[in-house]
């Protein structure tokens, strides 16, 4: 029989912190462990390699229906596997689009900082920039970070 550890030694060893090992049991990454009398979670070494998977697989940004896939498909071992090849180039290009935007993003900056003519905030490019989108050399609007875009949007 293989060693069951308690959620927080899980934890440890995946890093993984115990309350996200929970959500990914609510959603359904997880299967539910099985647990103690005492109703203590535990896990075996198969669970902490499907934690140390979904770990690895957040840390390079695969949203969570991806991962979702991505772990059916392991199960399924004797499969092609053409359908992670899939997931992963979605990735890519995800990450593609987001380095050229950041890319767009950093040349926007730096014209704003070559622009200032270090006098008076009067004559500061870096707040004329700001203060009308018009003086942007390209759109950038959709390389904001979702947490700072007003909830309407």
């Amino acid at each position: 029989m293989s060693e069951q550890i308690a959620i927080g030694e899980a934890a440890r060893r995946s890093g993984v912190k115990v309350p996200t090992i929970r959500y990914y049991e609510q959603i359904g990454l997880l299967p539910a462990p099985p647990r103690s009398e005492g109703n203590r979670r535990f896990f075996d070494e198969a669970g902490l390699r499907r934690l140390a998977f979904i770990r690895h697989a957040r840390a390079l940004g695969f949203e969570v229906e991806a991962i979702r896939a991505l772990l059916q498909l392991q199960d399924r071992p004797d499969q092609s596997c053409a359908m992670a090849d899939e997931i992963a180039r979605e990735r890519l290009i995800e990450v593609e689009r987001r380095i050229a935007s950041l890319t767009a993003l950093k040349g926007e900056l730096e014209r704003m900082i070559r622009g200032c003519a270090h006098g008076s905030i009067a004559d500061c490019r870096v707040i004329e920039v700001l203060a009308d989108h018009g003086h942007c050399a390209h759109d950038h609007d959709e390389t904001a970070s979702p947490a700072l875009l007003p909830r309407s949007a």
